[in-house]
């Protein structure tokens, strides 16, 4: 074992990052203290800064960073209390780096929800911050590598031709879990896998070869007329093989209004859908949950499975329908493989270990 990792965990992770290093302890079996003290304080006037409380000088560090995670306030005058924006958590980062550069051996930075992924091309005059942020961190601070979960688009990753950042997909740790708990409530030979709009389609084809069942899509009629920063959805129009008396499985990598996947589980309802799942890696509820509460109430859907990759308040987890599927230990392996300099292409595609998992499933529930 290299004995010279080090965890520096800022605010927006620190109960996950506790996990995490219990996780990687067992992986390592070492007592060693792996997360470096740090501080975050904030002045008067809301300007913050990083310090880092314990030596990191030749150390494999990995900056562990929830830039979703909107529960974190500080205070600015007047009695005003503001909460930490996506802004300042990647400043937090820059910071973290800034008290590290030159010190330690190399920086890893590991953030699941990536900075600014929504904003991943450029369609007018406007700001393309997520290769920016990816640039800034790689060219001017030094990072070694980034890591992220589930990118909104693959193609971002095109902002860093010659350096390491590497998407890994949530899929196995998502579909194992939702296997277990649901194996006795579907049936896999009579199922379906829904994409709820186009940019969904390479996920849904992913699962659909996993379950080996047939793929339906949902197209938006968007109106370009810009309501509350966004391009309200007009309609949601089929295409894709009947689903009637089906069960459905309903991809994205994210739920951010919810909207959308009410109006997709409203459309397959009324088309004689016999059960619906939603299956999210990123779980943004940034209109509340209202709507899927009344949705479950009123028998729209099942469940929806899902990740603690980002923040998620606590009342919502106590919610019937929400399962939450914990990815600590994921995120361990990926750690301890890089500092070990090994390979981490088999927790990137598992798509073969997926498919023989749902495989053996299929055949235990034919035996029955």
């Amino acid at each position: 074992m290299q004995n010279n990792l080090g965890l520096v965990v800022l605010n927006s992770m620190a109960k996950r990052g506790e996990k995490i290093e219990s996780n990687i302890k067992k992986l390592l079996q070492t007592n060693d203290k792996l997360i470096v003290p740090i501080k975050q304080p904030r002045f008067g006037n809301g300007e913050g800064k990083i310090e880092i409380c314990d030596s990191v000088r030749a150390k494999d560090i990995y900056i562990l960073s929830d830039v979703g995670n909107y529960s974190i306030t500080y205070s600015l005058p007047n009695g005003i209390t503001n909460h930490y924006s996506p802004d300042d958590h990647f400043r937090d980062i820059q910071r973290a780096i800034i008290a590290m550069r030159n010190h330690a051996d190399k920086i890893t930075v590991i953030m699941p929800l990536l900075y600014s992924s929504r904003q991943h091309r450029r369609k007018n005059r406007e700001s393309l911050d997520c290769a920016t942020a990816l640039q800034e961190l790689n060219t001017f601070y030094g990072v070694k590598s980034i890591i992220t979960i589930d990118v909104h688009d693959p193609n971002i990753t095109n902002a860093l031709p010659l350096n390491s950042f590497e998407n890994i997909y949530p899929t196995g740790l998502i579909l194992k879990e939702f296997l277990d708990k649901e194996i006795k409530h579907i049936d896999l030979d009579n199922l379906i896998i829904i994409s709820p709009d186009t940019g969904a389609v390479e996920r849904a084809r992913f699962y659909s070869s996993v379950f080996k069942s047939p793929l339906g899509i949902f197209y938006k009629q968007r109106d370009y007329n810009v309501v509350n920063g966004k391009n309200e959805i007009i309609s949601h129009d089929y295409a894709g093989p009947d689903v009637k008396g089906k069960d459905a499985i309903v991809v994205d990598d994210m739920i951010s209004s919810g909207d959308s996947s009410i109006d997709v589980a409203e459309q397959l309802t009324s088309m004689g859908v016999n059960n619906i799942y939603f299956i999210v890696t990123f779980p943004l509820f940034v209109n509340g949950i209202s709507k899927f509460q009344q949705a479950y109430k009123e028998g729209k859907f099942k469940k929806l499975y899902t990740t603690n990759f980002t923040y998620i308040p606590e009342e919502f987890m106590k919610e019937p329908w929400l399962e939450v599927v914990d990815g600590s230990e994921l995120l361990a392996r990926i750690i301890t493989t890089l500092n070990k300099d090994q390979s981490i292409a088999s927790l990137i595609d598992e798509k073969s270990e997926v498919a023989s998992h749902v495989d053996e499933m299929r055949l235990l529930l034919r035996k029955k």
